[in-house]
């Protein structure tokens, strides 16, 4: 089969699981009947740089003259280094359990300065977590070479990333340009005989870059650069994240000496278009949000009567090609939560496209991945839940969307158990008071264990101004829900918006150590505000009375903005504090610490109250009237039912225990029936008010103390959820 589309993720993006897009855009493909295949060669030039023969060549590439001590040591060490890698990645790829023995228990790893970071152990891990205790110990020997390749071979070097620094704010072709004219490094050497070897055996007629970040961009080009010059006759294609974001308004014609077309937005109809074209089935003209380069001219073409593709049109991610096998668990952090996205191979699937809400004045709602919002039927989603299980032999699902609608979640999780599906997922929310404990305990039931969303700034003045439209006793109420019902819950926190003063800043702090410290969050990441073109806050700066500084439209990317604030502070000078406390905050340390111990700089004092989120939980319990349309359901099993003549004994089992209720023989019958009819394995829909109504058409009377007395207290722990 001639294949007409090699689909790339360039390095770097993660090394426990592929970023989708290539993914995504192959399932596409297969619906179309054009054959493709895909490549991830992060995770390829990953494998080849930490295996003995790669660390041959690494240390044979060093230089051992001035350069610091800690390198010193890693090069005496090299022998041990080569003899261990191979073990180690077969460890860290779930190859090789056993040698989580030798790797904990013996001097198997040669350890430089990254294993000073070690605490105690014993506390993190315990007696039993051996394999954890042995996939920390092995991350930090991987990120000890890591600091040996940064040193002494590339600096752009980085597990998640190459060249990043590049790709940031470049406003400018000139410096990528320049920088691509350079020799090969000892990574692009590395990367390009991968690139070969794909050509060599597909033949390709289009290669498809996918660019998700700025770290991606340096190994795009150069892969780009290689295929131009080698490969003249096949046709070179960049999109994806960051060319979605950054180069909406490119004219740098020294771009296309890398690429022949870059395409913006949902690639399906894109590259649809492309090989049309390149079959001679479509004109130049007619092509779909693609730039090219026509008489010297960077042209933006979208001139296709074609309609788009929705999400439900897209079809099933194609995850086949992939080693997936081959990638890479690490344990960088001990928190539970935080490890999510460095450990374990999840299946990346979205359950809607763009964001419900839309509203958040930082964010790009004006771009079309964010604003054009598409749900994606629950029946469909699980339909693509087994398809992919099936494919990869794998049932964890990370939905990556940018917040995960509640009304579809709830959907999702019912089909799910409706199926007896055994899967394990996570996903991004907003903190909508729609998250009841019930809903909690229904996503928890069927599979979910995490969620991250953002509480940005915990400032009620500053989440109006970002109309993120949740305040913070909302956000604790809706954590301690997802909290208690046991999923994790990871929250993103923002500093530096336009107008936030020292004391927001320390305020907001303080309300996060007393979320970490209340236990209804277990995760978070401090991020500093960034400023983009296509957000409410840089189309609009002067509603927010900040003055952009550099509003002169570059060549090349225009998306990140710099911009001045006469109200502002220096927001630098927090970030080394607030991701240190957050640090000691996610394992459960210094509470107690008064808060301008992580800072070395004067901050105030918060005017916070010391007990402030203890109580809006308690204040804000959730109301035990349940509306006439609540949708009542049973996640438990049929009862044992002990005659004891007059009364009935139901014997409720669970998991974990049971409960026992007594009630008359009529009251008895009844309970058995309607739990068969609301059983979640079914696909009846039972709201409060058909069940009050079947209750009083049975005969029995006074079902509001029946059902307040009874019921509602003994079966609500046992799997009854009333979902509003």
């Amino acid at each position: 089969m001639t294949i007409k589309a090699l689909l790339l993720t360039p390095p770097f993006t993660q090394l426990n699981t592929p970023y989708p897009a290539t993914a995504y855009l192959k399932g596409f493909l297969n619906l179309i009947d054009i054959p493709s295949t895909q490549a991830d060669l992060g995770i390829e030039v990953i494998n080849s740089i930490f295996s003995r023969t790669g660390l041959i060549q690494l240390f044979d590439a060093t230089e051992s003259l001035s350069i610091s001590e800690n390198s010193q040591r890693i090069i005496a060490l090299q022998e041990d280094y080569i003899d261990s890698i191979d073990a180690v990645i077969r460890f860290l790829q779930g190859h090789e359990p056993t040698l989580a023995q030798r790797i904990c228990h013996d001097d198997f790893l040669p350890e430089a300065s990254r294993f000073a970071q070690i605490t105690d152990l014993d506390w993190a891990f315990g007696s039993l977590g051996i394999q954890d205790r042995a996939k920390h110990l092995a991350s930090l020997y991987l990120e000890d070479i890591a600091d040996l390749i940064t040193e002494c071979v590339d600096e752009n070097f980085g597990f998640s990333r190459y060249a990043e620094r590049l790709g940031r704010s470049a406003n400018s072709f000139d410096e990528l340009h320049t920088s691509l004219q350079n020799e090969y490094s000892f990574i692009d050497n590395i990367l390009i005989d991968h690139l070969a070897r794909y050509i060599d055996k597909e033949r390709p007629q289009l290669v498809a870059i996918s660019i998700p970040f700025p770290g991606n961009l340096f190994s795009a080009l150069r892969c780009g650069q290689w295929l131009k010059k080698w490969h003249p006759n096949i046709t070179v294609a960049l999109g994806g994240g960051f060319v979605n974001t950054e180069l909406r308004s490119l004219t740098d014609t020294r771009v296309f000496e890398y690429t022949d077309f870059i395409s913006l937005d949902d690639g399906e109809s894109p590259i649809e278009h492309l090989i049309q074209y390149i079959d001679g089935e479509r004109e130049l003209n007619h092509l779909r949000r693609t730039f090219c380069l026509l008489d010297n001219t960077v042209t933006y073409i979208d001139n296709s009567d074609a309609k788009d593709y929705t999400q439900s049109e897209t079809g099933t991610p194609d995850y086949s090609d992939l080693p997936l096998d081959k990638y890479i668990s690490v344990l960088e952090t001990l928190n539970p939560m935080h490890r999510l996205w460095s450990d374990g191979r999840w299946n990346k699937l979205t359950l809607a496209h763009g964001c419900y809400w839309r509203k958040c004045t930082f964010c790009d709602v004006s771009l079309d991945y964010i604003k054009t919002y598409q749900p994606v039927r629950a029946s469909l989603i699980c339909d693509r839940m087994e398809r992919v299980i099936q494919q990869t032999g794998q049932s964890g699902f990370h939905f990556v969307d940018e917040a995960a609608p509640p009304a579809l979640m709830r959907d999702l999780a019912l089909e799910i158990l409706r199926r007896r599906l055994s899967v394990t997922w996570w996903t991004n929310i907003r903190f909508e008071k729609s998250f009841s404990r019930d809903l909690c305990l229904l996503f928890k039931a069927s599979g979910c264990i995490a969620v991250s969303g953002g509480l940005e700034i915990a400032s009620e003045r500053l989440l109006k101004l970002i109309q993120k439209g949740v305040t913070v006793k909302q956000v604790a109420n809706v954590c301690r829900n997802f909290s208690e019902s046991g999923i994790m819950v990871h929250t993103y926190l923002m500093y530096g918006f336009p107008s936030q003063t020292q004391q927001e800043s320390i305020d907001s702090l303080e309300m996060v150590r007393q979320l970490f410290e209340a236990g209804i969050i277990q995760s978070g990441f401090w991020h500093q505000f960034a400023l983009t073109a296509h957000s409410p806050v840089g189309l609009n700066p002067h509603e927010y009375r900040i003055k952009i500084e550099n509003d002169k439209i570059g060549a090349f990317a225009n998306n990140d903005l710099r911009y001045s604030d006469p109200r502002g502070i220096d927001h630098d000078a927090f970030s080394d504090g607030l991701k240190k406390s957050l640090f000691n905050y996610m394992h459960a340390v210094g509470f107690d610490f008064p808060l301008q111990q992580w800072f070395d700089f004067k901050v105030p004092k918060t005017t916070i109250k010391k007990h402030y989120i203890d109580k809006a939980l308690s204040e804000n319990n959730e109301s035990f009237t349940i509306n006439a349309r609540a949708k009542i359901i049973w996640l438990g099993n049929a009862p044992i039912v002990i005659n004891l003549g007059a009364k009935h004994e139901l014997v409720f089992h669970d998991k974990t225990g049971g409960i026992s209720l007594f009630v008359t023989a009529a009251q008895s019958r009844w309970v058995i029936k309607i739990l068969q009819l609301i059983s979640v394995k079914t696909e009846n829909t039972y709201y409060f008010n058909n069940i009050k109504t079947h209750y009083e058409n049975t005969g029995l009377d006074d079902f509001e103390s029946f059902w307040y007395n009874i019921l509602f207290k003994e079966l609500c722990d046992s799997g009854l959820l009333i979902l509003s």
